[in-house]
Formats: structure tokens, sequence, C-alpha cells
């Protein structure tokens, strides 16, 4: 299959391309994986995209990583985020359309609004408290008008890795540089590694029934498993890196920030783990890998 992997610099894209280069000799063979980044596809530009698939050819799948992702500058910059998160999609699930090839979306938590008291499932109802939610909703709702078959929408949750900036990187960070810290313990949610979002949408494009012609598109939710707050993700990388920075509680009105944040980002998986034989990591096992390679 000739596979398309847009947002090659990001977290996602660069997890998939390490993991696609360790199994070259093993169940990737048969895959043509092109990874492509804004040099080579701009989703904020309309003209490139349509330009990009114009000049090379058909993709049996198209997996869409790339996205705008900066959630308070998302509030300052509301025409880019939708060019982006929503716009584009709707682009490339046309493109995806017409070259009868499959599309898989990543969505995230913040299509919620985080008042439920448990995890939320895929039929909950959506309700972005903030722009960048908002434009990522509208780019599920495209696929979905778009292409009522042959699209997954994988929606996930406080993403981390070895690569770019996230919320691991930063807490290393700043815990070298600080004797103290204030953290958030308010907000609560499922830390995901790349790596292990990487190896679940392999398994998927491998998949045979996700393979088939004509299959109902769906939505799954994705993360690692168990439930935290950023207080306490904090206090384990700091332990686990054995960081001498005292980290201490604050709450979500003590932190002004442009964009409201979902108090409760968790995210049942039961859904992807029937319907894919997905395996849930514990959020602390991944995250000791991740460690050991920053």
């Amino acid at each position: 299959m000739r596979i398309l992997v847009t947002g090659k610099n990001g977290q996602l894209g660069q997890s998939i391309h390490e993991i696609v280069n360790i199994t070259n000799s093993g169940n990737q063979l048969s895959n043509e994986f092109i990874f492509v980044g804004r040099e080579e596809l701009d989703l904020s530009d309309k003209n490139n995209i349509n330009n990009y698939f114009y000049n090379n050819g058909k993709f049996d799948v198209i997996i869409n990583c790339a996205a705008y992702t900066a959630v308070d500058r998302a509030e300052e910059e509301q025409a880019l985020a939708n060019q982006v998160n929503h716009l584009a999609v709707k682009q490339l699930a046309t493109v995806a359309n017409r070259q009868k090839a499959k599309l898989i979306y990543l969505s995230t938590d913040y299509v919620f609004d985080g008042e439920s008291d448990k995890p939320y499932v895929e039929k909950d109802e959506a309700n972005p408290i903030n722009i960048y939610g908002k434009t990522k909703l509208a780019g599920e709702d495209s696929i979905q008008k778009i292409m009522p078959t042959d699209a997954i929408i994988i929606r996930t949750s406080w993403v981390y890795s070895e690569f770019g900036n996230n919320f691991v990187k930063t807490m290393l960070r700043l815990g070298r540089e600080r004797d103290e810290i204030s953290v958030v313990n308010d907000q609560i949610g499922s830390p995901t590694y790349a790596t292990d979002l990487a190896e679940v949408i392999l398994k998927i494009v491998n998949d045979k029934e996700f393979n088939k012609t004509e299959q109902q598109t769906e939505i799954y939710h994705y993360s690692n498993h168990g439930q935290i707050s950023w207080y306490e993700f904090a206090k384990e990388i700091f332990t686990l890196k054995n960081i001498k920075c005292n980290a201490s509680t604050a709450t979500t009105a003590q932190y002004k920030t442009l964009a409201n944040r979902p108090k409760n980002s968790l995210l049942d998986n039961d859904k992807i783990q029937k319907d894919f034989g997905v395996k849930q990591q514990f959020w602390k096992d991944s995250l000791k890998i991740c460690l050991t390679n920053i």
C-alpha cells in the first residue's frame, strides 16, 4: 500500500516514522510510506494541497497527523486554526474520497467540555470550550459528511514523546532550572505516549477489516491507561529522573490562559480494544520508556 503521513515533524509523525524505520524488514515492508511536512504539503494553503495531490498521484491510506495545536494561540489565530484543523481536513477527505483511499484523522479530548464525572465514550455529546477543540470537531464533522465510509477518527489526549515540545520535556527543563514549581491539580486525564499511539495506528493500517472497502466511518478513543492530574504527572517525571524540584499544587483558576481547558479529559478505550485488539499501556510504564530516550 502507498501510505501518506502528514505532519512528519510533529510528535506523532516522527514516532510513526521511527517505528516504520525499525520494522521495515517486518510487517511494514509491503507498504510504501511517504512522510510530508509543511514544506511539502502546507495545510494552511488550500492551493498547495490541491497541487500536492495533483503532482503526487494516488494513495491507499492518508494518515493526517498534522494539526494546529497551539491551544492558547488559536484563540487569537482563529482563521489559521480553522484552515488547518477544519478546512484542510475537508480537502483531505475530498481527495481521499476521490482516490478511494482510507483516511485516518487524529482528533482530541478537547472536543468535550470536561464536565463529565466519568471517561468519555465515543457517542458522548461533543461540546468544545475553546477554538482548538471547535476546529478539531469541525474537522471530524467534515470527514463524517464527506466520507460516510472508509475513514477513522481517533481522539487522543495529553500526547507526549521524545520529539518536539510537550509537557514532559517542559517539566524536565523547568525542574532543572527551578527549585520549585506549581502545577495544576484540578484537571485530570491520561497521558498518551506518541509511540504507543503510533503503534495503534499502524496496527489499524494493517488490519484486514480496515482494508475492506466501504467500511463504515468510525470514531475511536485511545490513550494510555490510568488517570492522573497534571501535578501528579509532573511529580512522577521528577521522581523517575531524580530531579530535586519541589512541585506544589495549583488550581486552574490561578492560571489565567487565553483558552479554557476541560477539567476531565479521560477517554474510554473499550471500543478500540474490542474492534482492533489494541492493548492499552499503563501511563507510568510508557513514561519510563520515554524518559530513557530523553
